[in-house]
């Protein structure tokens, strides 16, 4: 069978996590549920696994990876392991494949070197039953094929980090079998962003919506670097029951000087204000529901509001994963009592993860 070397966002779904690792595999899955996503491509598994063994550091490698049960501490063994890949140069064959696809993504964009980001997508990311989101690298702003093929390998090299190898020890994942994809997308020009949660993270409840959100783009929020303003949201109604403001006296922004994502000062006019407004707040809500509905489960969601578009259109979805702490315990259960009103009715249904049908399905204004 030919070697796949490249699959764009929209070929991808959740069955092609071995070709394309987790976040990528969930970005095809968003846009065919028709959730608003920005185009892009995963180089796949395949052309890493290619690029190990044309090199000849496959075998080496995982030598190297060995010693860690000899007691060779975990800093020595990332060091040389990462120094492999970065030495090593990529084959020809992907390379071109990658600049080809990235040139393509200009065109449709209509932009001379888009500015995209680069991001990890191992196949170990965004289960269940592990929290690999977020450990290997991601590269924001970056422009021009050749820096894209450099954040390629380095995305490639991040799989040898030290908190990935430790974690993967803890974990007891086999180095060995573990392959990487790297997703290639458009950059959002980001007002606000976040994550969001499908459950109240605090009690598990399912009939709330959960949202921070912060100025700028989101990685400070993911990071936990930024204090995000914070929302609950009733599921149903629509309800904003909880909106805490905080002040944000800084954000990571653009910084058009040295063309990349900084942290920086926020306005001082600005640090105070909500970084949402109620209707971006609502339809965040909607978005919510839309991509549990679709994974027919509790969910962790990036997001972003593009400064370049008009609302709704604004407010689209950068990754959805698995939540991971309540979906491994029982669902809530509701008495089954006759209820004391039609909304009581939907609510104790929604606990249930019962669908909502017909007529009733218009209250939460989906």
């Amino acid at each position: 069978m030919r070697r796949k070397d490249i699959a764009w966002f929209e070929e991808c779904r959740k069955d092609d996590t071995p070709l394309v690792g987790g976040k990528c595999a969930s970005l095809g899955e968003l846009l065919a549920a028709d959730i608003r996503v920005p185009p892009g491509f995963a180089v796949t598994t395949e052309a890493y696994y290619h690029f190990l063994t044309q090199t000849g550091i496959k075998e080496p490698i995982c030598k190297v990876l060995r010693r860690i049960r000899d007691g060779v501490p975990v800093q020595e063994v990332g060091e040389e392991t990462r120094r492999m890949v970065l030495e090593a140069p990529i084959p020809e064959e992907v390379e071109t494949a990658v600049r080809a696809s990235y040139r393509a993504l200009c065109d449709r964009c209509g932009v001379e070197d888009l500015p995209v980001a680069v991001r990890s997508s191992a196949t170990l990311e965004d289960m269940a039953d592990a929290s690999f989101a977020g450990q290997q690298d991601t590269y924001l702003w970056v422009r021009g094929e050749d820096e894209v093929v450099d954040k390629v390998k380095r995305c490639w090299a991040s799989l040898f980090s030290d908190r990935v190898i430790a974690y993967r020890e803890e974990k007891g994942f086999t180095h060995e079998n573990v392959r990487i994809s790297v997703g290639v997308q458009k950059m959002v020009r980001a007002r606000t962003s976040g994550v969001l949660f499908t459950l109240n993270p605090v009690n598990g409840d399912r009939s709330k919506v959960a949202i921070n959100a912060a100025w700028g783009f989101g990685e400070g929020v993911v990071s936990g670097d930024i204090t995000p303003d914070d929302f609950l949201v009733d599921k149903v109604t629509f309800d904003i029951l909880r909106r805490t403001v905080v002040p944000k006296p800084e954000a990571y922004l653009l910084d058009p000087a040295a063309g990349r994502v900084c942290r920086m000062g926020v306005p001082e006019a600005q640090q105070a204000k909500p970084s949402l407004s109620d209707e971006e707040i609502q339809e965040l809500t909607r978005l919510a529901r839309r991509i549990e509905k679709h994974y027919g489960r509790p969910m962790d969601v990036e997001w972003a509001v593009d400064a370049d578009l008009p609302f709704p259109e604004s407010i689209v979805t950068l990754q959805a994963r698995p939540e991971t702490v309540w979906s491994q315990k029982p669902a809530r259960t509701v008495a089954k009592e006759k209820p004391k009103s039609a909304l009581d009715a939907i609510v104790g249904k929604l606990l249930a993860g019962v669908p909502v049908q017909n007529k009733a399905q218009t209250v939460g204004g989906v």
